[in-house]
């Protein structure tokens, strides 16, 4: 493991990994994780499925994995990156059963209400995200899901970077490319707030 990467763990994360101890026997705790989290699994999910009842399926058995598996979190990383792993993997599974992986509007994963915006900056944030759903299908598969890990999933570079196994520079610089190619494919000017 890089060794800046393990130095940026915050203060946030420590708490996170208290809690993620308390999880491990308190349906409380872990109710409060799910809490925390279920918004980026469902929306990492829905922007790769496309599909409500299997993004739903998938968030559930992500979570599922996470309850059966929370021993196994070391606190190394943010709890929030390995939580994605999890549903990265799900997600591959998902895609190995069923062949192919489908054409989707992405901005149906908008659908599901991030508390924590304004209405006039949700409203502004979904016009920007469907102009970008239909040109995100058109880039590169490894610049795609750094976006998807960082703009649906919430994570932060260093966070998409564990998932992705990539340095934190590798996935800004995905991220970069990948708004660059977006940029090419619509018309909006889109800033990264990272």
């Amino acid at each position: 493991m890089n060794a800046l990467m393990a130095t940026k763990i915050t203060q946030q994360d420590k708490d996170e990994t208290k809690l993620v101890r308390h999880a491990i026997t308190d349906v409380d705790a872990f109710a409060e994780l799910y809490r925390r989290h279920l918004t980026r699994v469902y929306r990492y999910h829905m922007a790769h499925i496309g599909n409500v009842k299997d993004a739903e399926d998938l968030t559930s058995q992500t979570f599922m994995a996470v309850l059966e598996g929370i021993r196994s979190f070391r606190g190394s990383g943010s709890f929030a990156a390995w939580i994605m792993g999890i549903a990265s993997k799900k997600r591959l599974m998902f895609f190995r059963r069923n062949g192919s992986r489908p054409e989707i509007p992405l901005d149906a994963a908008l659908q599901y209400p991030s508390p924590d915006l304004p209405t006039d900056k949700a409203a502004n944030r979904r016009l920007q995200l469907e102009s970008v759903s239909r040109a995100l299908r058109q880039i590169s598969p490894d610049r795609s899901e750094a976006i998807i890990l960082t703009f649906f999933g919430g994570l932060s570079n260093v966070e998409a970077g564990r998932v992705l196994n990539k340095s934190e520079a590798a996935v800004k610089m995905l991220v970069s490319r990948g708004l660059q190619d977006l940029r090419e494919r619509t018309s909006l000017a889109l800033e990264v707030e990272r």
